[in-house]
């Protein structure tokens, strides 16, 4: 069977399996908090969540240098900030507020945590009813990091060096956890996943990467692969446990390499048209897929909500229940705060490109630059940040 082409490859506009893959990765995780099955391991559905992350934020980065010859910070940033801290401040309010409302402000641990959700040093706060945002302080970081250590190395040098870079980048993160005290131990090992999504990103964009990976890109591929990456997740637990207390690190810490390269495996077999593809790009997944970053912020306020009315709920019931109620309220958020607030950011960066362009006309007045397909799509998929 025929695979995709380098060239087929660089003209995608969108990848849409990757709306299917985002919802299964956010009613994982709200199943693996409230009540989902053990076997299923929902946990691992943040590292889905990360790889995405990793590789489109520098599919991103790296059309935009193929397209203008440069990455522009300012821009990334504002697409950043106008994505990502709208609704994660909105939520923050609305768990903070109740707390206080209901007196638990404090022995709910969301008071003394306040410092660290604005700050995105989430990893580091102690549980609250927004603990579900400590990934927000990973991802966070990693957005403010990566777009500076691109362009410091170059785009040449980037894509020639990008294995031993990164390998850097994450053999300094593990150092710093073994010589810094604090009650997360193994965190730098979550940047693993998003640095896999990273080089995947920057094979992919390279003829020679690509053409290593081209075996990924066809029909049968796409069909084997998903059945592979399903044995892998549904080994989470075993191997958790073979792997638990080595170096003093938790099993469920240490199987994040093994997931996060399967899962870079399965993307690289769905960034092509397919069985699968067309499967995870249904309007249900699309549905759930775009709203699963405020669905994975939300989850805890539908659980209370939940609790409130109906407190003898458990088990799948419970997860289900949590679920259904946290795509409502998502629903809200995302036409209500994403949407517009997107659209902003939108707004404000023709704008700057407008100013820009004007300067050196003196004045001269000039239409917007176009936004590319490109970008567009890229700006609205390149959010899984749980």
């Amino acid at each position: 069977m025929s695979s995709l082409t380098h060239a087929d490859y660089l003209a995608l506009r969108r990848f849409p399996a990757l709306d299917g893959l985002r919802a299964i990765a956010a009613v994982l995780v709200v199943f693996f908090h409230y009540g989902g099955p053990d076997w299923l391991q929902g946990w691992a559905g943040v590292q889905m969540f990360f790889v995405l992350s990793g590789f489109l934020i520098t599919t991103l980065m790296l059309r935009e240098e193929r397209r203008t010859g440069r990455i522009s910070l300012k821009e990334f940033y504002l697409r950043r900030a106008f994505r990502i801290m709208p609704v994660y401040l909105v939520v923050l309010a609305v768990a903070a507020v109740s707390s206080a409302l209901y007196g638990t402000f404090t022995s709910n641990g969301i008071g003394p945590s306040l410092k660290y959700f604005l700050t995105f040093t989430n990893e580091f706060a102690d549980n609250s009813p927004y603990g579900q945002s400590w990934s927000l302080g990973i991802e966070q970081k990693f957005y403010l990091v990566w777009p500076l250590v691109a362009i410091a190395l170059g785009t040449v040098v980037l894509r020639r060096r990008a294995g031993a870079a990164l390998l850097g980048m994450l053999l300094a993160l593990v150092a710093v956890n073994f010589t810094v005290g604090h009650g997360n131990p193994g965190w730098p090992l979550h940047y693993f996943s998003i640095l896999t999504g990273v080089l995947l990103a920057v094979a992919l964009h390279s003829p020679l990467g690509f053409a290593v990976l081209r075996p990924l890109t066809n029909r049968a591929a796409q069909l084997v692969v998903p059945i592979g990456f399903a044995g892998v997740h549904l080994a989470v637990k075993p191997m958790a446990a073979f792997l638990d207390g080595l170096a003093g690190i938790p099993g469920h810490v240490l199987v994040i390499p093994v997931y996060a390269v399967a899962t870079a495996v399965l993307l690289a077999a769905l960034v092509s048209p397919g069985p699968v593809t067309t499967l995870l790009s249904t309007r249900p997944m699309q549905f759930v897929g775009e709203r699963s970053y405020s669905l994975y912020l939300v989850q805890t306020v539908a659980a209370t909500v939940i609790w409130f009315f109906w407190p003898e709920l458990s088990g799948t019931g419970q997860a289900v229940a949590v679920t259904a109620l946290g795509l409502a309220l998502a629903s809200v958020l995302y036409r209500a705060v994403e949407i517009p607030m997107i659209n902003l950011g939108r707004r404000v960066i023709a704008r700057r490109r407008v100013q820009e362009a004007d300067v050196p006309q003196q004045g001269a007045p000039q239409a917007p630059a176009p936004q590319s397909p490109e970008s567009a799509r890229f700006a609205t998929i390149g959010q899984a940040q749980p």
